[in-house]
């Protein structure tokens, strides 16, 4: 290798190793409760096809915003457009206050926006070092000497990792041995790692059994107290009512409301997720065309229990007032 190949050499390994530490060193996190992400009617078209419409949301540093709602309603554009993969065609984007309109993904990292799939990106036999760097790869050395730190790798992958309270019997086992709870937590822990301020998880629970869903819960409530903003996209509530602490529900492309916790019960997420009229129409049908049929009674049963549950106190008296009066 001549010299000035070598010059060359040295200059691209540096100028991705600039790159990675521009990742890290990116916009500092702001105090909890801060808006960093918000999103006034948001919109996005392909052609004449509208697949998401006057969406709004913000996401506060130190909280989990939980967007949920049923396959085809519009979650999937929705994560894009934060993350940078389509840029949106209405409404306005807003971070840290200035409106953003971004062309890759690479500008969003560049603000600290990660973004973790679903498919998590890793290479099932490489150890668990190699995947948390994967792509960002710390060197030593200088032109034809330069090569992998590898010790520096181990000890930072084992570090982060103890940070967020995931303690692995060896950072040098292949990532496909870690049961998927555990992969989830070291995509999430490499987000971290690199920068990011606000956290987008895809759907991380869908593939997990009830153990390993508690295990992913647990690391995403404490991404959460480290001071970033989670986004965790579902379509079960029973996996996002006991970390999140506001609630964006989108049926159709079309936002449902914005509902903090305290404002809500578990019960009326479910309800508002299922659709109540169209869970009634269903279970009238089954009554009719299966009389005998015991998930209709289910179903009947649990339309009459929600109906229940969504009363007012002030509703339930009156309608106690009014049986207590009809008796003879």
């Amino acid at each position: 290798m001549t010299e000035s190949e070598q010059l060359t050499s040295g200059a691209a390994q540096s100028s991705q190793e600039d790159e990675v530490e521009a990742l890290r060193s990116g916009p500092p996190l702001p105090p909890p409760g801060t808006a960093i992400i918000e999103v006034r009617d948001i919109g996005k078209s392909y052609g004449s096809v509208i697949a998401l419409r006057e969406v709004t949301t913000t996401v506060n540093a130190g909280e989990v915003t939980c967007v949920l709602g049923d396959n085809g309603a519009g979650k999937s554009t929705f994560i894009k457009i934060l993350a940078g993969a389509h840029a949106h065609s209405d409404g306005e984007f807003l971070v840290d206050g200035e409106k953003r309109r971004f062309s890759s993904p690479r500008e969003a990292l560049a603000l600290g926006i990660a973004t973790v799939y679903q498919d998590l990106a890793v290479v099932p036999l490489m150890p668990v070092w190699r995947n948390f760097f994967l792509g960002s790869e710390i060197t030593k050395g200088w032109g034809p000497f330069r090569r992998l730190d590898i010790a520096k790798m181990k000890a930072i992958t084992k570090s982060e990792l103890a940070a967020m309270g995931i303690d692995l019997r060896d950072v040098e086992q292949p990532i496909g041995t870690l049961s998927g709870g555990e992969r989830q937590c070291v995509a999430i822990a490499r987000a971290v790692y690199f920068g990011a301020r606000v956290l987008i998880l895809d759907e991380p629970t869908a593939a997990l059994g009830v153990r390993q869903s508690g295990v992913v819960l647990k690391y995403v409530a404490k991404a959460r107290d480290r001071g970033l903003g989670v986004i965790f996209i579902s379509h079960n509530p029973h996996h996002a009512w006991p970390v999140g602490d506001r609630f964006m529900l989108l049926r159709r492309g079309r936002s449902m409301g914005n509902f903090p916790k305290a404002e809500m019960t578990l019960d009326e997420l479910v309800q508002m997720m299922a659709g109540g009229a169209e869970l009634e129409q269903l279970s009238h049908e089954l009554a009719r065309q299966l009389p005998d049929s015991e998930v209709a009674r289910e179903l009947e049963s649990d339309v009459a229990e929600s109906h229940r549950g969504s009363e007012t106190p002030a509703q339930s008296d009156e309608t106690d007032e009014v049986s207590e009066s009809s008796r003879p």
